[in-house]
């Protein structure tokens, strides 16, 4: 990472989005892909064997496999979609929350130290499977021209203020709020790891590079990039909770009988 902040002369070049695009590992292969394919076997292999021998006293990796389906499944799922209609949706919510908390936790892992959702194109790749399914299921449940009607005309609203409310709500349900679902986590991760960079390399150039008066400072800049990656582990999953949270919550309100 140390060439990332040298330029000719010693000068300190700070860390930008040229930091996020990665050259290829092998063909067109790069490690953000390779992160991304981990990520997905990590979790698979994690959940099989924790849960292929149940006990009911659990051991450790039992109970911590335990807590993450249940709070997905009833914090999540059932709060957000409702107890009638949550259930089919709980492999999804499940999915979606541990896939995106393994890639952003890729972000302060030694070694691997790449947040995958710092990249839009695998948001925006969640997205598509969670814009289709909740308007799918929206359209299943209302028909195409009742899904539009409960989605453009929410009833109690007189009739002439339909004219600037009813595009109001298509553009939100459905461009703004699908958009922002992947362009906050994508955000959050991207600003999290650009902080990082920018104290650890800054830490790194004044420790090397600089005059002997400011090598000391490195210290203070090393600690805050100590203390930044805590701020940024918690960071990291709570996003992971809210892109679960939101699915749920636009799946729920696909489903709803009232707007």
């Amino acid at each position: 990472m140390g060439t990332l902040v040298m330029a000719e002369g010693g000068k300190f070049v700070p860390p930008g989005a040229d930091s996020f695009v990665l050259p290829p590992i092998v063909g067109g292969i790069t490690k953000p892909m390779v992160l991304v394919a981990l990520a997905a076997v990590l979790v698979a292999v994690y959940f099989v064997v924790a849960t292929r021998s149940l006990k009911v006293v659990p051991s450790k990796g039992q109970f911590v496999a335990e807590y993450i389906y249940s709070f997905s499944r009833n914090t999540i799922a059932r709060q957000q979609i409702g107890a009638k209609d949550f259930r089919p949706f709980v492999p999804l919510i499940f999915a979606l929350f541990t896939f995106v908390l393994v890639n952003n936790i890729f972000g302060i892992v030694p070694f691997l130290q790449f947040p995958t959702m710092a990249r839009i194109g695998f948001p925006v790749a969640l997205l598509i499977v969670v814009y289709v399914t909740y308007h799918g299921v929206g359209i299943k449940r209302h028909g195409l021209g009742g899904y539009f009607k409960h989605v453009m005309f929410p009833p109690g609203v007189p009739k002439p203020i339909y004219l600037i409310l009813s595009p109001i709500e298509f553009l939100q349900k459905f461009i703004a709020q699908p958009a922002a679902l992947a362009v906050r986590v994508f955000a959050a991760m991207f600003a999290g790891h650009l902080m990082l960079l920018v104290f650890i390399l800054g830490g790194e150039f004044l420790l090397l590079e600089a005059s002997g008066g400011f090598k000391p400072v490195s210290i203070f800049a090393f600690a805050f990039a100590i203390a930044l990656t805590f701020v940024e582990a918690l960071i990291q999953v709570l996003q992971a909770y809210i892109f679960a949270l939101l699915t749920a919550n636009f799946i729920g309100a696909a489903l709803a009988e009232g707007h």
